[in-house]
């Protein structure tokens, strides 16, 4: 069996994080699957798709590290040559990368007890972002 949906969002950019959980568990609901993977995926090249605990402090954390890792205020030659100045948002969703497998087992997303998918729009400007969901399994 193998489903595939969409999530759609609409975020604020400048490492807008949201959990995106609730949704992916529905999809993997909607198809009927005991044992299989859930593969949770962002067309474009400036969003990325990773797990974390969704708490307001640790989430703080990873984008101050985000920061510290592909700084928005230093020069980037994408800017120079396209002029949108988001070349810092391609950096950081290459670092965290766009898509994410989770187990499903007996029916559910194998997720630890604190453990949350996010999407992270790393663009320079709000945006509306479909995410790609597809459930594989028996």
């Amino acid at each position: 069996m193998v489903l595939s949906d969409t999530i759609s969002l609409t975020t604020r950019g400048f490492g807008d994080i949201q959990d995106i959980t609730p949704p992916v568990a529905a999809t993997v609901g909607k198809a009927k699957i005991r044992n299989g993977t859930a593969t949770v995926f962002c067309p474009g090249s400036t969003g990325a798709v990773t797990t974390i605990e969704y708490e307001s402090g640790v989430l703080e954390d990873l984008k101050k590290a985000i920061e510290r890792m592909a700084p928005s205020n230093i020069p980037y030659a994408h800017d120079q040559r396209w002029g949108d100045g988001n070349g810092f948002s391609h950096v950081r969703a290459a670092l965290l990368g766009p898509s994410l497998t989770v187990p499903v087992t007996e029916g559910k997303l194998a997720l630890g007890t604190w453990q949350q998918i996010v999407f992270i729009d790393f663009d320079n400007r709000s945006r509306r972002r479909k995410i790609v969901v597809q459930v594989m399994g028996e």
